[in-house]
Order: C-alpha cells, then structure tokens, then sequence
C-alpha cells in the first residue's frame, strides 16, 4: 500500500476515533474540567501564533490568561497549568489505547511482511520443505529492558487494556465510564519504583501480552507447516534484564535479583493456572481428573509462595499423561487446546524469561583488585602483577570468598549474587538466568574477571552453567574485539568452558555508547565491521559466533526498523541467532 493510503488508514482507525472518544473528556462529572478541554486547544493555538511574532513564554501565558481564561491570580494561574498537564496525560493514555486496538488492521497495511504474508507467499512458491528446514533451526530472542519512558503504573496499564477491548466493541457508554475511572486514577506513583517495582511493570506485559502472543505464534506457524512433530520450541525466547542489568540501574542488588527471578516464575505459574482451569471445563472426563487435579493444586500453591517451587517435570508430566488417556479414551476431544499448553509449557518452562545478569567491567575491576589486595597478591593496583600471573591467578588460584570478609558494598553484592545465581537456575531452570554481559568491554579481563569470579564463589570449572557474554560498545572496544576473542580461544580453560556451553560464543554489540564515543556513523559502521571480524575468528577456531544487539529507542540508540537492519548485514556476518533488545 502506497504510504499516503496508509497515513489515510491511520487517520481513519486512530486519529478520527480518538477525537470521537476525546471529546467525551469534556463531559466528565468533574469540577473545571470542561474549562481545562476547552481552552487547551485555545492555548495551543495562541502558544503558536506568540511564538511566530516574537513573543517570549510568560508574554504568551498573561495574554492568554487575560483574553480567554480569566484567570488573575499566580496560584489558580499554577493550577490551571497542572490541570492542563493531568489532562493532556490522560488524552495520552487514550491515544495508547486507540493505537493499540487498531494495530492489527493497521499492521495489514503495512509495506512490512508479516509472518502470514509470508507463509501465503510460500503456499504461492511451494516452498514448504524449504521453509519448514529453515523454521526447524531459527530462533530469535527478544530480550526486554527497563526504561524511564515505561512511566504508567500498573492501574493505568490495566485501563489501557480495559479501553482497547472496549473500543475493539465499539461500546460507547463503557468507555465513558472507563475515563470518568481514568480521570480518576493517578498516573503518578505513590513512592519512588524500586528495581523490583520496574521489573513487575515489564512482567505485567509478559503476562498479559507476550504469553499469549508467543504461543499463539509457535501454534500458528506449527499448523501451516503441517508437521505435528515441529519441536523447535525456542523460535521465540524471551529475555529478562530488570532486577538483572545492574549497569542500567545502580540499586539492583543480590536480594532485587532473586525476588525478579521469583517473580518471573510466578507469574508464569499464574498464566499456567488460568490456563489449565479454562481447560478443565471441557477435559471432565473421568480418567483424566486426578492428573489435572494433582497439577491444579501444585500450580495453585506455587502461584503465591516462592518457596514452593514446582519443576518442569512435574508440570509437563501430567499433561503429557492425560494427553495419552485423551486419544486412547476420548477421541482426542479437545485435543488441540491441551496440545497448546503443553506448547507453552515446552516454551515458557519454568522461567518466562531468561534473567540476564549485567555489569560494568569497571565494576568487576574494583572488586578483583579488593579481593587480590586482602588475600595478600597485589599491595595496591592490579598494575603491579604482569598480564600472565593476572590471567594464572583468575584461571587457577582456588580462592574462597565469603562476603563478609570484605566492606566495600559493590564487592559483597558481586560475591552474593554470582554465588546466589545457582539458587535461581535451581528453581527457575537453568534458562532461567544463564548469561552474564560485561559493559564496557576492551580486553581479556573483561571476560576473565567473571571467570575468576564464579570459581571463587563456588563454581566448580567444569559446571559453570553460564555464558559469559562481552559487550563491545567503545570505539577501542570494537578495534580490539577480534584480538581479545583469539585469546581467550587460545586459553585452554576458556575453550574448555565454551565446550561445555555448546561450542558458541555470544558477544553484544551496543550502540549508545559506540554512538557517544565514535558518532552515530562511525557506530554503525564500526559494528559492522566488527561482526565480520568476529564472526571470521569464531569460525576459524570452531566456534558459533552469536551476536546480541544492543537496540531500540531513538536512532541514537539502535532504534529504527529491525527487519531493515537485519537485512543489511552482510554475507560475512554469523546468522546463527538473532537476539537483541526492545525498550
């Protein structure tokens, strides 16, 4: 579609319906309001014209306060103000809402293809074995981050989920009330988020969206490629860095790490429950009650103590069970509903997301140097030891670190998390948390230090269940990527751990800090660059080379359209996964 058809659908599907429901604004039961949404389009318009003729802020507002508002005093002048500012935050909320319901109609206007439009293309080309090979392999990971422009508290969220099925009905008289309750409703937090507090905000859109999305997604390309035994379960993976990435946020702790982890599972057991008691309504055979119960109550206890942890084993179990007495008994009624939770179930298992774990490499400098310097190596710097006792003592000193021998705060949180971390993939699975990124990436160090780190926090060698992920971000970072990467390959302790983690390395590139060191030209064109040299010295030593992109945001920061810019990478870049951020 030509895009001045596709601005014409958006004008139609969001612009047009939001000034239909918004002027249901100015019928609100509340005091002044209808004053507020009449004028505001009245000071707009005089802010325009004053800043065209030279006018300065405060010359626009007196002209406006004593030509349409009338009002005289500072202080009704200040709340006039703020009311305009509650009041444009709530008209945003009800564009988020509109734009939400028309994203599907929107999106078949789109110059993008969809996964549908593809699989049509197929059907026209006869490409099915082709296409299914390739789907049996792919996997993308979309790792969430936390951001400051997430600001809609978890109220707010719910009436924007509220107003998108109703404006999907069309029911006008229920969206007036939903925005008299939004009018209502404060879009400002009662105290300061923690960590913990960001990290549900982003849970609350894994369990209300991306549940659902993802295997309504895996049952849809299962179906069109007409193969029941289609296992690839990890086409999509989700990713998880609030209450992990402590480089982002310098409040996460050992304690915001594990209650995330926590919460991330149970939120996925919540979404198991609802699941499985929709499906108890139509499964009331009599064979099959005792499995479905057995799983209920297991499911209903994990849902709200952390404690009780159930495994993936002991949910994939019984629903594999009653599936056989369900063909061999029942016809296999039902069968498709019950073989789309196990889907789910063999997607989200018990982690919902894979917690990643991020620090600044500078951080991890900080604490090896405290560590060496208390347990008598170095006196003061790590400058005092040469680069081959540095890299012996990392790969072969068996030290033991307890934190509380040490005060330095970032260096007991290190030691608490990293040996806290077995706890979480005990619980969660060991995709539940199994990747540390370091920031700042330049030299061997920054991979070495979280070696040495987990061996000292009780990691045995060989069972370091963890990638250990660089982050080359600076300028000096991606010139020096490929001469850091053939070192730690030449390292006979790091191969050996990459044996054990399936012979692929991930490396991140990230592109705000590669855009305020080199420029946003230099940044793009140095990532490029980088991931051919990479990709060149993983596969000459035997390695896949995995890359995480660090993107979304403003362009600055990676932003822009995914599929363009996976598109332009070239022939000499690894294709083994794709993985990136979404903010």
């Amino acid at each position: 579609m030509h895009k001045t058809e596709r601005l014409e659908e958006f004008k139609k599907l969001v612009k047009n319906k939001f000034y239909v429901y918004n002027s249901l604004f100015l019928n609100l039961p509340y005091q002044g309001i209808e004053n507020v949404g009449m004028l505001i389009p009245l000071l707009f318009d005089q802010c325009e014209k004053g800043l065209k003729s030279g006018k300065n802020p405060q010359q626009i507002l007196d002209l406006f306060f004593q030509n349409y508002a009338n009002i005289d005093t500072e202080q009704e002048r200040i709340d006039f103000m703020f009311s305009v500012i509650q009041y444009v935050e709530r008209q945003v909320v009800l564009y988020d809402s509109v734009e939400d319901a028309a994203f599907p109609k929107l999106h078949e206007h789109s110059s993008s293809l969809s996964i549908k439009d593809y699989f049509q293309l197929v059907d026209k080309n006869k490409s099915w074995e082709k296409i299914a090979k390739k789907l049996s392999t792919f996997s993308a990971r979309i790792v969430l981050t936390a951001h400051p422009t997430q600001f809609y508290t978890p109220a707010v969220l719910d009436i924007i989920e509220e107003l998108k099925s109703l404006i999907l009905e069309d029911k006008i008289n229920d969206i007036d009330v939903v925005l008299q309750q939004l009018g209502l409703t404060s879009l400002i937090n009662t105290k300061k988020p923690t960590p913990l507090d960001e990290a549900k905000n982003i849970i609350y859109i894994l369990r209300n969206v991306y549940y659902a999305a993802v295997g309504d997604l895996f049952t849809y390309i299962k179906s069109n490629i007409e193969n029941d035994d289609f296992d690839n379960y990890n086409i999509i993976k989700l990713g998880f860095w609030p209450g992990g990435d402590r480089d982002g946020n310098p409040f996460v702790t050992a304690d915001i790490t594990k209650d995330v982890a926590d919460e991330l599972r149970i939120n996925l057991m919540k979404c198991y429950y609802n699941d499985l008691k929709i499906l108890r309504k139509k499964l009331t055979f009599k064979d099959l009650r005792p499995d479905l119960n057995t799983l209920r109550d297991r499911l209903y206890v994990a849902m709200f103590d952390p404690n009780r942890v159930v495994s993936y084993d002991d949910i994939i179990g019984p629903l594999v069970t009653v599936r056989e007495i369900l063909i061999d008994k029942y016809n296999s009624l039902y069968l498709k509903q019950l073989d789309d939770l196990i889907d789910k179930v063999k997607i989200f298992k018990t982690h919902f997301a894979t917690l990643d774990i991020r620090q600044d490499h500078s951080k991890h400098k900080q604490v090896i140097e405290t560590v060496l310097k208390t347990n008598g190596y170095i006196n003061e710097s790590l400058d005092e030891l040469a680069e081959d006792k540095l890299t012996h003592i990392l790969l072969n000193e068996n030290l033991k670190l307890d934190p509380k021998d040490f005060n330095d705060e970032i260096v007991k949180d290190t030691i608490v998390n990293i040996s806290h971390l077995k706890d979480i993939q005990n619980k969660n699975g060991e995709e539940g948390c199994n990747r540390y990124i370091i920031s700042n990436s330049e030299d061997i160090y920054s991979v070495l230090f979280v070696y040495g780190l987990f061996r000292w926090c009780g990691w045995e060698k060989d069972k370091i269940t963890f990638d250990i992920v660089p982050l080359f971000e600076t300028m000096n970072g991606m010139d020096t990527a490929e001469a850091t990467m053939q070192y730690l390959f030449n390292l006979p302790d790091y191969r050996s751990h990459l044996e054990q983690r399936g012979r692929r390395q991930t490396m991140m590139l990230g592109f705000s800090d590669g855009t305020k060191d080199g420029g946003y030209l230099k940044a793009n064109w140095s990532i490029l660059k980088t991931k051919e040299v990479l990709s060149k010295v993983c596969s000459k030593n035997g390695i896949d080379a995995i890359f995480f992109d660090g993107r979304g945001g403003p362009p600055a920061r990676g932003g822009g359209k995914t599929h363009r810019f996976y598109a332009a990478q070239t022939k000499d870049i690894a294709n083994n996964e794709i993985q990136l951020t979404i903010q």
